[in-house]
């Protein structure tokens, strides 16, 4: 995969650990050459991310609405901005630039991105890997309720697969440059 979105948040967070991650995945994209494709965000975990990955080397594309770019959180020194006038819009150039999308711990406009992605690829409108970062066990209830998803028959056992999940970045890429088995969740 040589572009890669990554859906995060626009706070940091309460735990050191999720900015430490952030930075870690933004480094070792520069080091991988793999680019890295966000909201276009300058702050929280998008940020964080973002400066790593540019001071690292790397190639950064940001994707942002106009009105979140005049709100000033718009990341002004990255190798390239796109701004769209919808979120809709967004979301649909992150997924045509990109290879693979990973979530890092965020709020809800973290998760309106990933289920969406994840919803395409359900509908078979992409075939790009989606992979799920539980950065110190965050997603672990969310997990707990797409299982549960499934068992009370909202969800096909065969669709958990396309979550890739994982505790490590590495790890996290390596399992995404995995042929996907449907009947064999990469979770459980």
């Amino acid at each position: 995969m040589k572009s890669i979105c990554v859906f995060c948040g626009s706070s940091a967070g309460s735990n050191p650990i999720y900015a430490e991650t952030a930075h870690r995945l933004g480094v070792l994209f520069a080091q991988r050459q793999i680019r890295l494709v966000y909201g276009g965000g300058n702050v929280g975990l998008m940020g964080v991310a973002a400066d790593a990955c540019l001071g690292a080397g790397g190639s950064v594309l940001g994707v942002i609405p106009g009105f979140l770019k005049e709100k000033e959180v718009c990341h002004t020194g990255l190798t390239e901005l796109i701004v769209t006038r919808t979120m809709h819009e967004r979301k649909q150039i992150m997924e045509e630039r990109s290879d693979g999308f990973i979530m890092l711990p965020g709020g809800y406009g973290t998760l309106d991105e990933f289920f969406e992605i994840l919803t395409w690829r359900q509908l078979h409108l992409h075939s790009k890997p989606t992979g799920l970062l539980n950065v110190d066990g965050y997603y672990c209830a969310l997990l707990a309720h797409v299982q549960r998803m499934s068992e009370d028959g909202f969800l096909k056992k065969a669709n958990l697969s396309l979550i890739v999940v994982a505790d490590e970045i590495e790890e996290l890429l390596e399992k995404m440059e995995q042929p996907l088995n449907p009947s064999t969740p990469k979770w459980l």
